[in-house]
Protein backbone atom coordinates (compact mmCIF):
# COMPACT_ATOMS: atom_id res chain seq x y z
CA UNK A 1 0.00 0.00 0.00
CA UNK A 2 1.63 3.22 -1.01
CA UNK A 3 1.66 5.97 1.87
CA UNK A 4 1.66 9.95 1.38
CA UNK A 5 5.51 10.18 2.03
CA UNK A 6 5.61 7.65 -0.40
CA UNK A 7 4.25 9.15 -3.16
CA UNK A 8 6.22 11.84 -5.68
CA UNK A 9 5.37 15.40 -4.79
CA UNK A 10 3.58 17.42 -8.01
CA UNK A 11 6.02 17.69 -10.43
CA UNK A 12 8.48 14.81 -9.50
CA UNK A 13 8.78 11.26 -10.40
CA UNK A 14 10.82 10.50 -7.83
CA UNK A 15 9.11 8.66 -4.30
CA UNK A 16 9.46 11.09 -1.57
CA UNK A 17 11.12 8.46 0.36
CA UNK A 18 14.13 8.24 -2.03
CA UNK A 19 14.34 11.92 -2.61
CA UNK A 20 14.70 12.18 1.43
CA UNK A 21 17.74 10.15 1.19
CA UNK A 22 19.30 11.10 -2.34
CA UNK A 23 22.54 12.09 -0.85
CA UNK A 24 23.32 9.26 1.25
CA UNK A 25 22.39 7.41 -1.58
CA UNK A 26 25.12 9.68 -3.56
CA UNK A 27 27.60 8.45 -1.28
CA UNK A 28 27.00 4.74 -1.38
CA UNK A 29 27.25 5.61 -5.17
CA UNK A 30 30.27 7.09 -4.73
CA UNK A 31 31.80 4.37 -2.57
CA UNK A 32 31.74 2.11 -4.92
CA UNK A 33 32.92 4.45 -8.10
CA UNK A 34 35.96 5.07 -5.34
CA UNK A 35 36.91 1.29 -5.48
CA UNK A 36 37.38 1.50 -9.78
CA UNK A 37 38.97 4.49 -10.12
CA UNK A 38 41.46 3.38 -6.81
CA UNK A 39 42.65 0.68 -8.08
CA UNK A 40 43.91 2.30 -11.25
CA UNK A 41 45.65 5.25 -9.29
CA UNK A 42 46.47 2.35 -6.83
CA UNK A 43 48.11 0.24 -9.83
CA UNK A 44 50.29 3.37 -11.01
CA UNK A 45 52.34 4.09 -8.34
CA UNK A 46 53.39 -0.37 -8.14
CA UNK A 47 54.18 -0.40 -11.53
CA UNK A 48 57.59 0.34 -10.98
CA UNK A 49 57.37 -2.71 -7.97
CA UNK A 50 55.48 -5.24 -10.21
CA UNK A 51 58.21 -4.66 -12.54
CA UNK A 52 61.27 -5.47 -10.14
CA UNK A 53 62.28 -9.16 -10.59
CA UNK A 54 60.63 -11.40 -8.37
CA UNK A 55 60.46 -11.95 -5.17
CA UNK A 56 59.94 -8.11 -4.32
CA UNK A 57 57.69 -7.78 -7.60
CA UNK A 58 56.90 -10.09 -10.90
CA UNK A 59 60.00 -8.98 -13.41
CA UNK A 60 57.06 -7.66 -15.67
CA UNK A 61 58.57 -5.96 -18.57
CA UNK A 62 56.94 -2.77 -20.07
CA UNK A 63 54.51 -4.28 -22.42
CA UNK A 64 53.63 -6.52 -19.63
CA UNK A 65 52.82 -3.30 -17.40
CA UNK A 66 50.66 -2.14 -20.33
CA UNK A 67 48.51 -5.28 -20.39
CA UNK A 68 48.08 -5.31 -17.12
CA UNK A 69 46.37 -1.88 -17.26
CA UNK A 70 44.61 -2.11 -20.36
CA UNK A 71 43.29 -5.95 -19.82
CA UNK A 72 41.56 -4.05 -17.10
CA UNK A 73 40.00 -0.92 -19.30
CA UNK A 74 39.69 -3.01 -22.18
CA UNK A 75 37.48 -5.59 -21.00
CA UNK A 76 35.73 -2.53 -19.11
CA UNK A 77 35.13 -0.48 -22.59
CA UNK A 78 34.02 -3.34 -24.15
CA UNK A 79 31.49 -4.72 -22.06
CA UNK A 80 30.41 -0.84 -20.66
CA UNK A 81 27.55 -1.47 -23.73
CA UNK A 82 26.35 -4.54 -22.73
CA UNK A 83 26.68 -3.49 -18.56
CA UNK A 84 24.45 -0.81 -19.44
CA UNK A 85 21.44 -2.17 -21.03
CA UNK A 86 21.26 -5.04 -18.54
CA UNK A 87 21.20 -3.19 -15.61
CA UNK A 88 18.26 -1.14 -17.46
CA UNK A 89 16.57 -4.08 -18.38
CA UNK A 90 17.14 -6.09 -14.88
CA UNK A 91 17.44 -2.86 -12.09
CA UNK A 92 20.57 -0.69 -12.03
CA UNK A 93 20.82 -2.15 -8.22
CA UNK A 94 20.99 -5.55 -9.10
CA UNK A 95 23.85 -5.16 -11.67
CA UNK A 96 25.57 -3.09 -9.38
CA UNK A 97 25.71 -5.45 -6.47
CA UNK A 98 26.77 -8.13 -8.58
CA UNK A 99 29.66 -6.10 -10.87
CA UNK A 100 31.19 -5.05 -7.13
CA UNK A 101 31.22 -8.97 -5.93
CA UNK A 102 32.79 -9.47 -9.11
CA UNK A 103 35.24 -6.57 -8.73
CA UNK A 104 35.83 -7.94 -4.84
CA UNK A 105 36.91 -11.77 -6.07
CA UNK A 106 38.65 -10.61 -8.94
CA UNK A 107 40.65 -8.06 -6.53
CA UNK A 108 41.75 -10.95 -4.41
CA UNK A 109 42.94 -13.29 -7.02
CA UNK A 110 44.85 -10.39 -8.52
CA UNK A 111 46.89 -10.20 -5.08
CA UNK A 112 47.87 -13.95 -5.38
CA UNK A 113 49.09 -13.45 -8.71
CA UNK A 114 52.53 -15.69 -9.24
CA UNK A 115 53.15 -14.20 -12.58
CA UNK A 116 52.65 -11.14 -15.01
CA UNK A 117 50.08 -13.57 -17.27
CA UNK A 118 48.04 -14.32 -14.01
CA UNK A 119 48.13 -10.65 -13.11
CA UNK A 120 46.92 -9.50 -16.26
CA UNK A 121 44.24 -12.55 -16.72
CA UNK A 122 42.85 -11.52 -12.37
CA UNK A 123 42.91 -7.47 -14.00
CA UNK A 124 40.70 -8.48 -16.45
CA UNK A 125 38.37 -10.11 -14.37
CA UNK A 126 38.35 -6.85 -12.16
CA UNK A 127 37.32 -5.03 -15.25
CA UNK A 128 34.61 -7.61 -16.18
CA UNK A 129 32.96 -6.26 -12.73
CA UNK A 130 33.94 -2.92 -13.12
CA UNK A 131 32.26 -2.99 -16.24
CA UNK A 132 28.86 -3.16 -14.28
CA UNK A 133 29.15 -0.82 -11.52
CA UNK A 134 30.34 2.48 -13.44
CA UNK A 135 27.48 2.78 -15.63
CA UNK A 136 25.43 1.60 -12.92
CA UNK A 137 26.48 4.35 -10.70
CA UNK A 138 25.09 7.49 -13.20
CA UNK A 139 22.45 6.08 -13.75
CA UNK A 140 21.12 5.48 -10.30
CA UNK A 141 22.15 9.12 -9.83
CA UNK A 142 20.24 10.19 -12.68
CA UNK A 143 17.07 8.28 -11.44
CA UNK A 144 17.18 10.09 -7.52
CA UNK A 145 17.87 13.10 -8.46
CA UNK A 146 15.52 15.78 -9.93
CA UNK A 147 16.79 17.40 -13.07
CA UNK A 148 17.77 21.09 -11.81
CA UNK A 149 19.68 19.14 -9.11
CA UNK A 150 21.51 16.54 -11.55
CA UNK A 151 24.80 19.11 -12.44
CA UNK A 152 25.60 19.79 -8.86
CA UNK A 153 25.24 15.76 -7.95
CA UNK A 154 26.93 14.67 -11.11
CA UNK A 155 30.01 17.98 -10.07
CA UNK A 156 29.80 15.77 -6.51
CA UNK A 157 30.62 12.58 -8.46
CA UNK A 158 32.99 13.70 -10.86
CA UNK A 159 34.84 15.23 -7.44
CA UNK A 160 34.54 11.42 -5.97
CA UNK A 161 36.76 10.54 -8.91
CA UNK A 162 39.28 13.68 -7.70
CA UNK A 163 38.92 11.80 -4.32
CA UNK A 164 39.89 8.43 -5.56
CA UNK A 165 43.01 9.69 -7.47
CA UNK A 166 44.05 11.48 -4.18
CA UNK A 167 43.53 8.26 -2.14
CA UNK A 168 45.08 5.46 -4.74
CA UNK A 169 48.74 6.47 -4.91
CA UNK A 170 49.11 7.74 -1.35
CA UNK A 171 47.25 4.20 -0.19
CA UNK A 172 49.24 2.75 -2.68
CA UNK A 173 52.45 4.07 -0.86
CA UNK A 174 51.65 3.03 2.24
CA UNK A 175 50.93 -0.53 1.13
CA UNK A 176 53.88 -1.20 -1.04
CA UNK A 177 56.28 0.94 1.91
CA UNK A 178 54.72 -1.88 4.84
CA UNK A 179 53.67 -4.79 2.66
CA UNK A 180 53.96 -6.96 -0.81
CA UNK A 181 52.70 -5.70 -3.61
CA UNK A 182 49.92 -7.54 -3.95
CA UNK A 183 48.47 -5.50 -1.16
CA UNK A 184 47.14 -3.01 -3.07
CA UNK A 185 44.41 -4.90 -5.10
CA UNK A 186 43.69 -7.02 -1.53
CA UNK A 187 42.87 -3.44 0.02
CA UNK A 188 39.87 -3.44 -2.23
CA UNK A 189 37.91 -6.46 -0.56
CA UNK A 190 36.87 -4.50 2.68
CA UNK A 191 35.80 -1.33 0.44
CA UNK A 192 33.63 -3.71 -1.35
CA UNK A 193 31.91 -5.62 1.51
CA UNK A 194 31.19 -2.47 2.68
CA UNK A 195 29.77 -1.02 -0.39
CA UNK A 196 28.12 -4.18 -0.59
CA UNK A 197 26.34 -3.76 2.58
CA UNK A 198 25.51 0.19 2.10
CA UNK A 199 23.68 -0.35 -1.94
CA UNK A 200 21.66 -3.68 -0.26
CA UNK A 201 20.45 -0.24 2.44
CA UNK A 202 20.08 2.47 0.71
CA UNK A 203 20.17 2.48 -3.16
CA UNK A 204 16.19 1.88 -4.96
CA UNK A 205 16.72 0.09 -7.76
CA UNK A 206 14.91 1.39 -11.41
CA UNK A 207 15.23 -0.02 -14.23
CA UNK A 208 14.01 0.81 -18.16
CA UNK A 209 10.09 0.24 -18.87
CA UNK A 210 10.91 -0.33 -22.06
CA UNK A 211 14.23 -2.23 -22.53
CA UNK A 212 15.96 -3.31 -25.72
CA UNK A 213 17.33 -7.04 -26.65
CA UNK A 214 21.00 -7.90 -25.83
CA UNK A 215 23.23 -7.54 -28.59
CA UNK A 216 26.05 -10.60 -28.54
CA UNK A 217 27.50 -9.61 -32.45
CA UNK A 218 28.15 -6.08 -31.14
CA UNK A 219 29.87 -6.81 -28.29
CA UNK A 220 31.64 -9.66 -29.59
CA UNK A 221 32.81 -7.21 -32.29
CA UNK A 222 33.23 -4.38 -29.86
CA UNK A 223 36.05 -5.93 -27.42
CA UNK A 224 37.53 -7.94 -29.91
CA UNK A 225 38.58 -4.64 -32.51
CA UNK A 226 39.63 -2.92 -29.08
CA UNK A 227 42.27 -5.77 -28.25
CA UNK A 228 43.25 -5.89 -32.11
CA UNK A 229 43.81 -2.00 -32.71
CA UNK A 230 45.76 -1.79 -28.64
CA UNK A 231 47.45 -5.18 -28.86
CA UNK A 232 48.69 -4.00 -32.47
CA UNK A 233 49.93 -0.42 -30.79
CA UNK A 234 51.71 -1.76 -27.90
CA UNK A 235 53.43 -4.36 -29.99
CA UNK A 236 54.75 -1.87 -32.52
CA UNK A 237 56.47 0.62 -29.17
CA UNK A 238 57.55 -2.70 -28.06
CA UNK A 239 59.29 -3.77 -31.36
CA UNK A 240 59.96 0.43 -31.61
CA UNK A 241 58.74 -0.06 -35.38
CA UNK A 242 55.37 0.73 -35.99
CA UNK A 243 55.76 -0.41 -39.68
CA UNK A 244 56.22 -4.60 -38.81
CA UNK A 245 53.94 -6.38 -40.92
CA UNK A 246 52.84 -8.40 -37.66
CA UNK A 247 52.19 -4.92 -36.27
CA UNK A 248 50.33 -3.18 -39.21
CA UNK A 249 48.04 -6.35 -39.75
CA UNK A 250 47.01 -6.29 -36.09
CA UNK A 251 46.19 -2.58 -36.06
CA UNK A 252 44.35 -2.95 -39.57
CA UNK A 253 42.58 -6.09 -38.74
CA UNK A 254 40.85 -3.85 -35.45
CA UNK A 255 39.92 -0.69 -37.50
CA UNK A 256 38.19 -3.45 -39.99
CA UNK A 257 36.56 -5.34 -37.08
CA UNK A 258 35.41 -1.70 -35.03
CA UNK A 259 34.12 -0.59 -39.07
CA UNK A 260 32.14 -3.41 -38.70
CA UNK A 261 30.94 -2.99 -35.35
CA UNK A 262 29.68 0.25 -36.48
CA UNK A 263 28.25 -0.51 -39.32
CA UNK A 264 26.20 -3.18 -37.72
CA UNK A 265 25.29 -1.11 -35.24
CA UNK A 266 23.63 0.86 -37.61
CA UNK A 267 21.64 -1.66 -39.29
CA UNK A 268 20.41 -4.10 -35.98
CA UNK A 269 17.12 -3.25 -34.55
CA UNK A 270 18.50 -3.88 -31.43
CA UNK A 271 22.08 -2.19 -31.13
CA UNK A 272 24.01 -1.98 -27.62
CA UNK A 273 25.67 0.92 -29.12
CA UNK A 274 22.45 3.44 -31.04
CA UNK A 275 24.85 5.85 -33.21
CA UNK A 276 22.01 7.82 -34.05
CA UNK A 277 22.72 9.32 -30.68
CA UNK A 278 25.66 11.00 -32.18
CA UNK A 279 24.06 12.99 -34.84
CA UNK A 280 23.80 15.67 -32.25
CA UNK A 281 26.96 17.35 -32.30
CA UNK A 282 26.82 18.73 -28.50
CA UNK A 283 26.87 15.14 -27.45
CA UNK A 284 29.43 14.06 -29.49
CA UNK A 285 31.45 17.17 -29.21
CA UNK A 286 31.31 15.75 -25.07
CA UNK A 287 32.53 12.23 -25.78
CA UNK A 288 35.33 13.23 -27.95
CA UNK A 289 36.01 15.54 -25.21
CA UNK A 290 36.31 13.04 -22.13
CA UNK A 291 38.12 10.59 -24.34
CA UNK A 292 40.64 12.66 -25.74
CA UNK A 293 41.27 14.54 -22.25
CA UNK A 294 41.57 10.68 -20.76
CA UNK A 295 43.95 9.75 -23.64
CA UNK A 296 46.58 12.80 -22.38
CA UNK A 297 46.14 12.47 -18.76
CA UNK A 298 46.19 8.50 -18.74
CA UNK A 299 49.33 8.72 -20.77
CA UNK A 300 51.04 11.28 -18.90
CA UNK A 301 50.70 9.31 -15.10
CA UNK A 302 52.08 6.26 -17.09
CA UNK A 303 55.16 7.94 -17.68
CA UNK A 304 55.45 10.33 -14.95
CA UNK A 305 55.53 7.67 -12.55
CA UNK A 306 58.78 6.52 -13.99
CA UNK A 307 60.07 10.08 -13.79
CA UNK A 308 59.72 10.38 -10.35
CA UNK A 309 60.54 6.76 -9.10
CA UNK A 310 63.40 6.39 -11.67
CA UNK A 311 64.93 9.06 -12.41
CA UNK A 312 64.71 11.19 -9.14
CA UNK A 313 64.46 8.75 -6.78
CA UNK A 314 61.08 8.81 -4.82
CA UNK A 315 58.93 6.38 -3.29
CA UNK A 316 56.32 5.02 -4.55
CA UNK A 317 54.29 6.91 -1.13
CA UNK A 318 56.28 9.73 -1.80
CA UNK A 319 55.22 9.88 -5.70
CA UNK A 320 51.59 9.10 -4.33
CA UNK A 321 51.69 12.66 -1.97
CA UNK A 322 53.89 14.52 -4.96
CA UNK A 323 50.31 13.27 -6.76
CA UNK A 324 47.93 14.89 -4.26
CA UNK A 325 47.89 18.16 -6.13
CA UNK A 326 46.21 16.56 -9.27
CA UNK A 327 43.48 15.02 -7.16
CA UNK A 328 43.13 18.03 -4.83
CA UNK A 329 42.25 20.28 -7.94
CA UNK A 330 39.50 17.98 -9.01
CA UNK A 331 38.31 17.50 -5.50
CA UNK A 332 37.61 21.26 -5.15
CA UNK A 333 36.86 22.67 -8.50
CA UNK A 334 34.90 19.54 -9.47
CA UNK A 335 31.71 20.25 -7.98
CA UNK A 336 31.72 24.27 -8.80
CA UNK A 337 32.49 23.45 -11.96
CA UNK A 338 28.61 24.13 -12.75
CA UNK A 339 28.49 27.52 -11.39
CA UNK A 340 31.75 28.48 -14.01
CA UNK A 341 29.06 27.05 -16.63
CA UNK A 342 26.10 28.74 -15.74
CA UNK A 343 28.07 32.07 -16.20
CA UNK A 344 30.44 31.34 -19.29
CA UNK A 345 29.06 28.49 -21.12
CA UNK A 346 29.62 25.13 -22.04
CA UNK A 347 32.17 25.93 -24.61
CA UNK A 348 34.17 28.54 -23.19
CA UNK A 349 34.67 26.49 -19.51
CA UNK A 350 35.38 23.34 -21.44
CA UNK A 351 37.72 24.94 -23.90
CA UNK A 352 39.45 26.47 -20.74
CA UNK A 353 39.59 23.29 -19.40
CA UNK A 354 41.21 21.52 -22.56
CA UNK A 355 43.97 24.08 -23.10
CA UNK A 356 45.08 24.15 -19.53
CA UNK A 357 45.74 20.81 -20.12
CA UNK A 358 47.54 21.00 -23.40
CA UNK A 359 50.05 23.81 -21.81
CA UNK A 360 50.42 21.94 -18.52
CA UNK A 361 51.09 18.85 -20.78
CA UNK A 362 54.08 20.88 -22.80
CA UNK A 363 55.24 21.43 -19.30
CA UNK A 364 56.60 18.46 -18.84
CA UNK A 365 58.66 18.53 -21.74
CA UNK A 366 60.63 21.42 -19.65
CA UNK A 367 61.77 19.16 -16.46
CA UNK A 368 64.78 18.00 -16.36
CA UNK A 369 66.95 15.34 -13.29
CA UNK A 370 66.99 18.49 -11.36
CA UNK A 371 64.06 20.54 -11.85
CA UNK A 372 62.73 22.03 -8.70
CA UNK A 373 59.89 19.48 -7.55
CA UNK A 374 57.01 22.11 -6.63
CA UNK A 375 57.52 23.03 -10.51
CA UNK A 376 55.91 19.33 -10.64
CA UNK A 377 53.30 19.96 -8.10
CA UNK A 378 52.36 23.45 -10.20
CA UNK A 379 51.57 21.05 -13.11
CA UNK A 380 49.78 18.58 -11.50
CA UNK A 381 47.25 21.06 -9.63
CA UNK A 382 46.59 23.03 -13.08
CA UNK A 383 45.78 19.81 -14.69
CA UNK A 384 43.49 18.43 -12.15
CA UNK A 385 41.74 22.06 -12.50
CA UNK A 386 41.64 21.92 -16.08
CA UNK A 387 40.08 17.96 -15.68
CA UNK A 388 37.31 19.25 -13.22
CA UNK A 389 36.34 21.83 -15.63
CA UNK A 390 35.88 19.14 -18.63
CA UNK A 391 34.35 16.55 -17.02
CA UNK A 392 31.63 17.56 -15.26
CA UNK A 393 30.26 20.35 -18.10
CA UNK A 394 31.12 17.18 -20.49
CA UNK A 395 28.97 14.74 -18.29
CA UNK A 396 26.34 16.79 -17.26
CA UNK A 397 25.27 17.30 -21.25
CA UNK A 398 26.16 13.47 -22.06
CA UNK A 399 23.62 12.74 -19.28
CA UNK A 400 20.38 15.20 -19.93
CA UNK A 401 20.60 14.22 -23.86
CA UNK A 402 18.98 11.22 -23.43
CA UNK A 403 15.60 10.36 -21.66
CA UNK A 404 15.99 9.28 -17.92
CA UNK A 405 14.92 5.77 -18.21
CA UNK A 406 17.93 5.37 -20.76
CA UNK A 407 20.57 6.46 -18.34
CA UNK A 408 22.30 3.59 -18.23
CA UNK A 409 23.69 3.67 -21.74
CA UNK A 410 24.24 7.19 -21.46
CA UNK A 411 26.73 6.30 -18.32
CA UNK A 412 27.62 3.10 -20.70
CA UNK A 413 28.53 5.12 -23.40
CA UNK A 414 30.08 7.94 -21.32
CA UNK A 415 32.41 5.91 -19.59
CA UNK A 416 33.32 3.60 -22.14
CA UNK A 417 34.93 6.53 -24.80
CA UNK A 418 36.37 7.47 -21.10
CA UNK A 419 38.06 4.19 -20.93
CA UNK A 420 38.94 3.46 -24.35
CA UNK A 421 40.35 7.01 -24.77
CA UNK A 422 42.29 6.08 -21.55
CA UNK A 423 43.77 2.68 -22.97
CA UNK A 424 44.86 3.93 -25.94
CA UNK A 425 46.35 6.85 -24.70
CA UNK A 426 48.96 4.41 -22.52
CA UNK A 427 49.20 2.10 -25.82
CA UNK A 428 49.75 5.01 -28.05
CA UNK A 429 51.80 7.52 -25.34
CA UNK A 430 53.49 3.70 -23.78
CA UNK A 431 54.77 3.06 -27.15
CA UNK A 432 55.79 6.18 -28.43
CA UNK A 433 57.96 6.49 -24.97
CA UNK A 434 59.31 3.16 -25.38
CA UNK A 435 59.81 3.87 -28.88
CA UNK A 436 61.86 6.97 -28.00
CA UNK A 437 63.67 5.49 -24.94
CA UNK A 438 64.90 2.60 -27.22
CA UNK A 439 66.13 4.54 -30.13
CA UNK A 440 68.25 7.27 -26.99
CA UNK A 441 69.76 4.27 -25.56
CA UNK A 442 70.47 1.62 -28.10
CA UNK A 443 74.45 3.22 -28.53
CA UNK A 444 75.18 3.39 -24.89
CA UNK A 445 74.63 -0.47 -25.09
CA UNK A 446 77.23 -1.40 -27.14
CA UNK A 447 79.57 -2.72 -24.02
CA UNK A 448 76.90 -5.10 -22.68
CA UNK A 449 76.47 -8.79 -24.15
CA UNK A 450 74.67 -9.28 -26.56
CA UNK A 451 72.05 -11.22 -25.11
CA UNK A 452 71.49 -8.48 -22.48
CA UNK A 453 71.03 -5.52 -25.09
CA UNK A 454 67.44 -6.42 -26.20
CA UNK A 455 66.15 -6.35 -22.55
CA UNK A 456 68.18 -3.67 -21.38
CA UNK A 457 66.80 -1.29 -24.13
CA UNK A 458 62.81 -2.00 -23.32
CA UNK A 459 62.40 0.84 -20.40
CA UNK A 460 64.18 2.73 -18.22
CA UNK A 461 63.47 -0.12 -15.46
CA UNK A 462 65.06 -2.51 -17.39
CA UNK A 463 68.44 -0.79 -18.48
CA UNK A 464 68.53 0.01 -14.67
CA UNK A 465 67.78 -3.60 -13.49
CA UNK A 466 70.63 -4.95 -15.85
CA UNK A 467 73.31 -1.73 -14.28
CA UNK A 468 72.45 -3.13 -10.83
CA UNK A 469 73.89 -6.91 -11.63
CA UNK A 470 76.80 -5.46 -13.82
CA UNK A 471 78.57 -3.35 -10.86
CA UNK A 472 81.12 -0.35 -11.86
CA UNK A 473 80.26 -1.05 -15.83
CA UNK A 474 76.72 -1.39 -15.01
CA UNK A 475 77.25 2.31 -12.98
CA UNK A 476 78.18 3.82 -16.47
CA UNK A 477 74.68 3.18 -17.57
CA UNK A 478 72.90 5.04 -15.01
CA UNK A 479 73.21 8.59 -16.39
CA UNK A 480 72.74 8.16 -20.03
CA UNK A 481 69.62 5.87 -18.79
CA UNK A 482 68.62 8.77 -17.21
CA UNK A 483 68.83 10.94 -20.14
CA UNK A 484 67.52 9.02 -23.11
CA UNK A 485 64.08 8.48 -20.69
CA UNK A 486 64.09 12.38 -19.92
CA UNK A 487 64.09 12.59 -23.84
CA UNK A 488 61.57 10.15 -24.44
CA UNK A 489 59.47 11.71 -21.81
CA UNK A 490 59.64 15.12 -23.41
CA UNK A 491 58.49 13.72 -26.66
CA UNK A 492 55.95 12.05 -25.37
CA UNK A 493 54.46 15.08 -23.32
CA UNK A 494 54.39 16.76 -26.63
CA UNK A 495 52.14 14.18 -28.29
CA UNK A 496 50.34 14.39 -25.55
CA UNK A 497 49.55 18.12 -25.49
CA UNK A 498 49.20 17.78 -29.24
CA UNK A 499 46.04 15.87 -28.61
CA UNK A 500 44.70 18.00 -25.77
CA UNK A 501 44.92 20.88 -28.64
CA UNK A 502 42.72 18.62 -30.67
CA UNK A 503 40.38 18.67 -28.00
CA UNK A 504 40.23 21.98 -27.15
CA UNK A 505 39.48 22.72 -31.24
CA UNK A 506 36.80 20.10 -31.00
CA UNK A 507 34.57 21.50 -28.04
CA UNK A 508 35.09 25.20 -28.93
CA UNK A 509 33.94 24.33 -32.71
CA UNK A 510 30.61 22.46 -31.23
CA UNK A 511 29.76 22.47 -27.33
CA UNK A 512 26.65 25.22 -27.14
CA UNK A 513 28.31 28.50 -25.56
CA UNK A 514 26.07 30.74 -22.88
CA UNK A 515 22.52 29.90 -22.77
CA UNK A 516 19.90 32.27 -23.03
CA UNK A 517 18.32 33.62 -19.39
CA UNK A 518 15.04 30.85 -19.21
CA UNK A 519 12.43 31.04 -16.47
CA UNK A 520 12.92 28.51 -13.77
CA UNK A 521 11.77 24.34 -14.66
CA UNK A 522 12.61 25.64 -18.80
CA UNK A 523 15.13 23.15 -19.64
CA UNK A 524 18.01 24.40 -21.82
CA UNK A 525 17.47 24.74 -25.52
CA UNK A 526 20.80 22.09 -26.69
CA UNK A 527 19.77 19.77 -24.35
CA UNK A 528 16.07 19.94 -25.72
CA UNK A 529 17.73 19.29 -29.27
CA UNK A 530 19.92 16.74 -27.90
CA UNK A 531 17.31 14.64 -26.52
CA UNK A 532 15.02 14.86 -29.99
Amino acid sequence: MTTPADRAPQGSRIPEAVHRRRWAILGALMLSLLIVVLDNSILNVAIKTISTPAPTGLGATQSELEWAINAYTLVFAGLLFTAGLLGDRLGRKKVLLGGLAVFGIGSALAAESGSPAQLIAFRALMGLGAAFVMPATLAVLMNVFEREEQPKAIGIWAGGVGLAIAIGPITGGVLLDHFWWGSVFLINVPIVLLALALMIWLVPDSRDPKPGRLDPVGVVLSVVGLVLLVYGIIKGGELADFTDAKVLSTIGAGVVVLAAFIVFEKRSDHPSLDVTYFRNKVFSAAMAAIALVFFALMGVTFFSVFYTQSVRGYSPLQTGLLMLPLAAAQMIFAPRARLVVDRFGNRATTTAGMVIIAAMLAAFATLDADTPIWLLEVIFFLMGTGMAHIMTPTSVVIMQALPREKAGSASALSNTFRQVGGALGIAVLGSVLSTAYRNGIEGKLGTLPAGLRDTAGESIEATLGVASKLGPQGRALVTPANDAFLHAMHVTALWGAGVAVVGAVVVALFLPGKPPARQEGEEAPELVAAAE
